[in-house]
């Protein structure tokens, strides 16, 4: 294999971020036929296809590495040209990182607010059970996910475990589970669901019965709208340990099932190669995972 010049990866990794080789062009400020040209070096370098020539464009997993090189050479470059800088004023280093939304409702954002005076901090909302298609894609440098094994060119830590427990109101307990939260009830009672990627609600539900169950579902695809949804009536959900605290009652909830919960382990992958930067930003997220339940586990 020929040696990978980074305008080449540069190239790649502008295709895959602006959707077109003509929108790349005009974010490298060079023709088409020049990016056209760099991408065909890059795949005789690596002698395998880099990019689907499909739509969307997509990068193959040859082309995912690419990707993941040409974003650490960029985060690389800023921090030296941060670091030359004697005014002080360059522009700081990016990290984008990728978070499931209840960590970012309840733990993450305090543990980022330190390392926000020095670098910049692009946050993506996803689900844990699919934040690895952003990091694999090169789109991120590091993730929460519930994924142990680590993607390839990254390491994978334990962070700790959420535990979500499913809560009601008061009255929606009375009127719905006044016999207890049974199968049949379970089966009818409305549930709030984020959206329709969660599957935590039916996690909980396959927990309590072999039958498949599908109640009524209200979606609220957004962390603190879907607690308010449950203190609103409109149905019972699980929430994490880390925003009811010690006393749900004063957030106006009541256990749905005083035994019932559901245990999600999170990850921190990141990419194996990284910098000061993400350095930083590794070493603030592990400190605060402290706030989850630890598993008996260590790391991998």
């Amino acid at each position: 294999m020929k040696h990978v010049e980074p305008a080449q990866a540069k190239a790649l990794a502008a295709i895959v971020g602006e959707g077109s080789f003509e929108a790349a062009a005009a974010a490298l400020s060079v023709t088409p036929s020049a990016v056209s040209q760099r991408i065909r070096s890059l795949e005789i370098a690596v002698g395998r296809p880099v990019i689907t020539r499909t739509r969307p464009l997509r990068p193959t997993e040859t082309g995912e590495a690419i990707v993941r090189f040409a974003r650490q050479l960029e985060l690389l470059s800023a921090e030296l040209a941060a670091e030359l800088d004697a005014s002080g004023e360059g522009q700081r280093p990016r990290i984008t990182i990728v978070v499931n939304g209840d960590s970012l409702h309840t733990w993450v954002l305090p543990a980022l607010a330190p390392v926000a005076a020095t670098l910049q901090v692009e946050v993506l909302r996803e689900d844990q059970e699919y934040s690895l298609e952003l990091l694999r894609s090169g789109a991120a440098a590091a993730a929460i996910t519930s994924v142990a094994e680590p993607v390839q060119g990254c390491s994978s830590h334990s962070l700790g475990i959420m535990r979500y427990v499913p809560v009601c109101t008061r009255e929606f307990h009375q009127a719905w589970f006044r016999g207890g939260a049974t199968p049949e009830q379970l089966g009818e009672a409305p549930v709030i669901v984020f959206d329709r990627r969660d599957d935590l609600q039916d996690q909980y539900l396959r927990s309590r019965t072999r039958r498949a169950l599908d109640p009524p579902r209200h979606y609220v695809p957004a962390a603190q709208e879907f607690a308010e949804a449950i203190r609103l009536g409109m149905g019972w959900g699980l929430v994490s340990e880390l925003e009811l605290g010690h006393e749900p009652a004063g957030r106006g909830f009541t256990a749905l099932d005083p035994d019932g919960y559901v245990d999600v382990p999170l990850y921190w992958q990141q990419w194996r190669h990284g910098s000061a930067a993400l350095a930083a930003v590794d070493d603030a997220v592990r400190r605060a995972s402290a706030l989850l339940r630890q598993p008996a586990s260590g790391t991998r």
